[in-house]
């Protein structure tokens, strides 16, 4: 018998599985959506596709895991020792009983920052009004000079150079060389903007670079480069990374193009579609004159004027003589551009490839290696001179050595005070000598 069963009726009981779900809800309910700052550590991606890591700091660490799908929508991808930002909800892994942060979204530690400064000069350049549509001007439907400001290397010029050559061969495009990324490009592209709006040459100005992170793309979301934008005398066109990325440079642009390749398509009208509408407008005018000329005719026959018509016909078939040499001369204008702007871009690639930098290279080398070979020769005969001309000069002066005088049995005799005795007068009776011999020395006084 239960000695207190009123206790007995009031107490729940869980099983160690509903305690876990219960404490799992609890978690989750309470802690979703939040935001963690951490050091990755331990990273590790499953053959299932789903990552799993630690996060960390000097006080404790969490699990962390990340489900195929959201992972393969992550822009920054997990490594070790990054410090990250991750936004989640806490959920518990019932078979061990632990708690783990389930990832929704990952950004390295100043992402938040940067994004944070991108809405604030946003909101200021709107506020000025460099968004306004009422201030982006029209794109001119056929440019002829077409300016670039981009990095000189990788994908991005090549992309628009290739559709621009596929669409409309024989245009000229003048490219302003500039840094996209790191310290100094934001000046570098601002130089470029600057240098087309005042040359009055473009048609057209195209700014571009590939895709990135929010850092990589940061170059375009700085003030200096807005501004630049805003005041470029000619329309500019951002095209700047992916789809997907909007920087500060496509809202003041006349126009946001979603990727290098399309900003290359906006500007350059295909020439099959230009020929078919010349075409298209001549045979409507064509349908046109005939069907005035026509209505012409027919009242004129009716107000039974003989001569009228006779004088209409001969003005049809003027007429008629006009538009087929006036056809004639479009195909030919046609032809003889297609054949320029061939004969153009001919002469284009012959200055490109004279320009390969790895034939430079290669010819520097070359003459580096010559100039070596030379210099090295011309050291060995300076050498050998100057070894000649030192055996030269030490025979000299060994025959010269007074030394070499005494080994013929001559001597040197000085006086007291060290000079050499030349003269008898220099020496009365009594003197003391001192005589140097080949080996040793002798002394004697004059009589």
């Amino acid at each position: 018998m239960d000695p207190f069963p009123e206790l007995t009726q009031q107490r729940r009981e869980y099983s160690v599985g509903e305690l876990t779900a219960e404490i799992g809800e609890l978690l989750t309910d309470a802690y979703s959506g939040i935001y963690v700052r951490g050091e990755i550590s331990g990273l590790k991606l499953a053959a299932s596709g789903h990552a799993y890591f630690t996060l960390k700091d000097d006080r404790a660490t969490l699990r962390a895991a990340c489900w195929k799908g959201a992972y393969r929508l992550l822009r920054f991808k997990p490594k070790d020792g990054a410090e990250v930002l991750v936004r989640g909800r806490i959920e518990v892994y019932e078979p061990r009983g632990e708690y783990q942060l389930i990832v929704e979204s990952i950004e390295p530690v100043g992402a938040g920052a940067l994004q944070a400064a991108f809405e604030k000069l946003k909101a200021k350049l709107a506020a000025e009004g460099l968004f306004d549509a009422d201030r982006k001007r029209a794109l001119p439907r056929l440019p002829r000079h077409i300016g670039i400001v981009t990095s000189p290397t990788g994908a991005v010029i090549r992309d628009i150079l290739h559709v621009i050559e596929r669409r409309f061969p024989g245009l000229h495009i003048r490219l302003y060389p500039a840094q996209v990324q790191g310290a100094g490009a934001a000046a570098q592209v601002v130089a470029g903007l600057d240098y087309f709006s005042s040359e009055a040459w473009a048609d057209v100005v195209i700014l571009a670079r590939g895709g990135g992170s929010l850092e990589d793309l940061w170059t375009f979301n700085e003030e200096d480069v807005a501004r630049a934008i805003a005041r470029c005398a000619v329309p500019v066109i951002s095209a700047i990374g992916h789809e997907t990325d909007f920087t500060i440079a496509d809202f003041v642009a006349d126009r946001r193009a979603p990727t290098p390749s399309a900003a290359a398509e906006i500007v350059t009208e295909s020439r099959e579609a230009i020929y078919n509408q010349v075409l298209t407008a001549q045979s409507r005018i064509g349908q046109a004159m005939r069907l005035r000329l026509s209505r012409a005719a027919r009242r004129l026959s009716e107000l039974g004027t003989q001569r009228a018509q006779m004088t209409i016909e001969r003005k049809l078939f003027r007429a008629g003589q006009r538009l087929d040499d006036a056809g004639q001369a479009l195909r030919e204008a046609l032809r003889v551009r297609v054949a320029a702007s061939t004969t153009r871009l001919e002469v284009l690639d012959r200055r490109l490839r004279r320009l390969d930098l790895r034939l430079r290279l290669q010819t520097a080398s070359f003459k580096i290696r010559q100039a070596g070979a030379s210099m090295e020769a011309a050291m060995g005969r300076r050498l050998a001179l100057a070894a000649s001309k030192s055996g030269q000069m030490a025979a000299r002066l060994n025959a010269l050595n007074p030394l070499q005088i005494l080994d013929r049995g001559f001597a040197v005799v000085s006086l007291p005070d060290g000079r050499v005795l030349r003269r008898q007068a220099d020496a009365p009776p009594g003197t003391k000598l001192k005589i140097r011999l080949a080996e040793g020395a002798a002394s004697a006084t004059t009589d």
